[in-house]
Order: structure tokens, then C-alpha cells, then sequence
């Protein structure tokens, strides 16, 4: 089998589709991989690391497109990169396209590409094995975002998370308790935070609660309580998801109006459409913007800040089921591995995932 690795070109975005060690494993079983120049080099891995392993170094990315039978991504093509593609395609990466807009996904359709989705692939329909690589990634990112932000330079209310000696630490409210928010909690107890996790599940609040040894405060996630945490918190963290959905709605313009001034929202879940009323996307270069005097961060690809240590964490997930594709081929691998063939967005250009199906009625 044909692997290509382009360089992605989504704003920001520095990390890689597969490491050269996978590129060592691809080649020694008698595949070929195809390298765009430079793809690597965000995430720390020269073209040389790649070729001394067995790839071969592609100047132009609309030849790795037109050369491969398989692409590694990690976000979804931009709208040239689709351009590129051929029929039969399978393509692999976050894709995202529950929050796509609807000319990429029907330029996809129209190339009759199978597109498998990073993100839905699923165990059990609750365990996400490669998205929990990027969701361990950024929750651990979310102090750094944050206590950066919430300095006055940076629009913030000067506040320091974990306060100092005569003074309270700051207030987290955290919407969402899965990997990501679990992360993100643990990383911002850590650093001294006072920590709310708000979640729809009793469940997953004792389990949360368990974890943290009660050392947190949990609370059911309804309008009613996050109006009330939100008016008094520093930082607020969008961690809600819904597979394969678009995030619901959580936070309303009415309650951001009742915030601190130069509090923080990070919105996380703006991956799959944002949490909030007034998120909408930002980039690494335009990271924020300022909306009922709060401070709203929405970066889509956070984990591409760090892209050598997020590189190696997909990487680490994603590397057997790439395996078990090129030893025998598509159609056999997702009979065998259902959870692969759950994560199928796309089959030969027919929508196949219900919810995106439904989206684009």
C-alpha cells in the first residue's frame, strides 16, 4: 500500500499524520510512504529522520495526494487539499465534520473519498481511545491557557490561580467530566486552584468525586448551577462533549453578562461547535477576543501548540489500526475491528454517519 503524510495547512496546526518510527514499521513490511517536505518539522522530526527510514521526500503536496492510497492527516483537508483527492481515497484524521462547513464535507463527497474519523473511533461507544490521547493533551494544557490569560496584559481580571500567602486561590468551574475536564481538573488542583466540575451524570460526578478524594466540589450540570458558579468564577472551562454531536449550548449571553469582568472562557469543546452563545473559532495567532467582558479563548486544535508531545500520544493510539489497514486492506479491517468501522464518516463519497447525514438535510 501507498501511505501519504502531508503537511497539514489548517492555521497553526504543526503536528504530523505518523511518526517516522511508524514509517520504519510501514517500510520494513514492504509499503511505501510518501513525505511532503517539511511535514514533520513542526513537531520536531526532519525530512532526513523520515528518509533514512524508508520514506520518500515529496516537494509538492498535490503529489502525495495523487501518489497515495492512504492518508494520514491529522485535521480534516482544507478545501485545496480536497481538491487533490481521487476517488477510492481513504483518508484518516480528526476530521471534525460535525462542525465543517458544508462545502468541504460535499467537496469530499463529490471526490468519492472514505474518510475514517479519529475522533468517533470507539471501543464501546463510551471509551474513545484516540480522541482521549488529545483530551489527556489538552487538559493538562488548560492552566498554562489560562493563567496566562487571566493577566492583565492579556485582557484578564489579574488574577494568579493559585493565589498567595493571605490570598484565596482562584475558582475553576470545569463543564464537563470526561478525559478532557478529568484532565484539566486534576491539572488545575495541582497548581491550587478551588475546582468546580459540573456533568448531567451522577455517575460520572462520584466517580470524579472518588478520584479526587473529595478534594474538588462536584455539582449536577443544569442552567440553574452553572448561572450560579459562573457569576463568581475566574476561569470557566468548555469540556462538554457529545459524540459524533455538536456540543450543546451550556453557557447563554445572559450569563456571561453576569461574570467578572476579565474572567476567562476557554472553550474546549469549540472542536465540535463551542459550549457557549458567543465562542466562535480563533486561531493560535489570533488566540482571543473580548465579549461581555470576558475573555474568550477558542483555538480548535490546541494540542497542535504542543505538536511534538501530541504527535507522540495519537500516535501511540492510532499505530494498530494503521497496521492492521495496510496488512489487510480497508473492507477486511472494518469487518474485523467494528470500532474502526464506526468511526466510517464517509464511504466512497455516500455520507454513512447518521448524525452528519442528518446535518446536512
Amino acid at each position: 500500500m501507498r501511505v501519504g503524510i502531508p503537511k497539514e495547512r489548517q492555521a497553526g496546526e504543526e503536528r504530523v499524520g505518523l511518526i517516522p518510527a511508524g514509517v520504519s514499521l510501514l517500510t520494513k513490511a514492504g509499503h511505501t510512504c510518501l513525505v511532503e517536505q517539511g511535514a514533520g518539522t513542526g513537531a520536531g522530526f526532519d525530512d532526513y529522520d523520515y528518509e533514512r527510514l524508508g520514506a520518500r521526500i515529496v516537494a509538492a503536496g498535490e503529489e502525495v495526494y495523487a501518489d497515495s492510497d492512504m492518508l494520514l492527516k491529522v485535521l480534516r483537508p482544507t478545501v485545496e487539499e480536497i481538491g487533490w483527492m481521487r476517488q477510492g481515497q481513504l483518508l484518516l484524521g480528526f476530521l471534525g465534520l460535525m462542525a465543517a462547513p458544508p462545502e468541504e464535507i460535499k467537496a469530499l463527497a463529490a471526490h468519492q473519498v472514505t474518510a475514517v474519523a479519529y475522533e468517533l473511533v470507539s471501543l464501546d461507544g463510551k471509551e474513545f481511545p484516540i480522541l482521549k490521547t488529545m483530551s489527556e493533551v489538552t487538559g493538562r494544557m488548560a492552566p498554562y491557557i489560562a493563567g496566562s490569560l487571566l493577566m492583565r496584559p492579556n485582557g484578564g481580571r489579574g488574577t494568579l490561580l493559585n493565589g498567595a500567602p493571605g490570598v484565596s486561590a482562584g475558582e475553576v468551574v470545569i463543564l464537563g467530566s470526561g478525559v478532557l475536564g478529568t484532565n484539566a481538573a486534576r491539572a488545575f488542583l495541582g497548581l491550587g486552584a478551588k475546582v468546580f466540575v459540573l456533568s448531567p451524570r451522577l455517575e460520572k460526578l462520584r466517580q470524579v468525586d472518588d478520584y479526587f478524594h473529595g478534594q474538588i466540589t462536584t455539582m449536577i450540570s443544569h442552567d440553574f448551577n452553572i448561572a450560579y458558579l459562573t457569576r463568581f468564577a475566574d476561569v470557566v472551562i468548555g469540556a462538554a462533549r457529545v459524540p459524533g454531536k455538536r456540543t450543546p449550548i451550556l453557557l447563554t449571553r445572559d450569563m456571561l453578562r453576569t461574570m467578572r469582568r476579565g474572567a476567562v472562557l476557554v472553550d474546549f469543546s469549540i472542536d465540535h461547535g463551542g459550549c457557549s452563545e458567543t465562542s466562535r473559532p480563533t486561531t493560535f495567532d489570533n488566540p482571543t477576543y473580548i465579549e461581555e467582558d470576558v475573555v474568550h479563548y477558542c483555538v480548535p486544535n490546541v494540542p497542535g501548540a504542543v505538536p511534538r508531545t501530541s504527535t507522540h500520544a495519537f500516535n501511540n493510539a492510532i499505530w494498530p489500526y494503521i497496521r492492521k489497514l495496510v496488512e489487510s486492506g480497508p473492507a477486511t479491517t472494518f469487518a474485523q475491528e467494528p470500532e474502526l468501522k464506526n468511526a466510517v464518516v464517509l464511504r466512497n463519497g455516500d455520507i454513512v454517519n447518521e448524525d452528519l447525514a442528518a446535518e446536512q438535510v
